[in-house]
């Protein structure tokens, strides 16, 4: 069964301090659905119409498990949490293998 994943490159964080709880309350609902965080942050090195800001990679063991986790209560308090205090392209991609 192909893995799934999330994918976030943060365009703008306008409030730190929304990103700080939203990432108090993200770790565990992405560990409670059984993410494993692969990349948070970190260098990047950006090309053609690429960002050069944050980037958070989480893989799943599925892309349902991907999708449930992101629909999950305990992750929509996360959201909540961080409202509008970044602007971030957020996508579930399903991997090959």
């Amino acid at each position: 069964m192909p893995k799934g994943y999330w994918v976030s490159v943060y365009r703008v964080i306008s409030d730190p301090g929304k990103l700080a709880a939203y990432n108090e309350l993200a770790g565990p609902a992405v560990r409670a659905g059984g993410g494993r965080t692969l990349v948070r942050g970190g260098r990047v090195l950006a090309h053609d119409a690429g960002i050069a800001e944050r980037t958070v990679l989480v893989e799943f063991d599925s892309f349902e498990q991907a999708v449930a986790t992101r629909e999950s209560a305990a992750y929509q308090e996360a959201l909540a949490a961080l409202a509008d205090g970044v602007e971030r392209d957020f996508r579930i991609v399903e991997g090959l293998e």
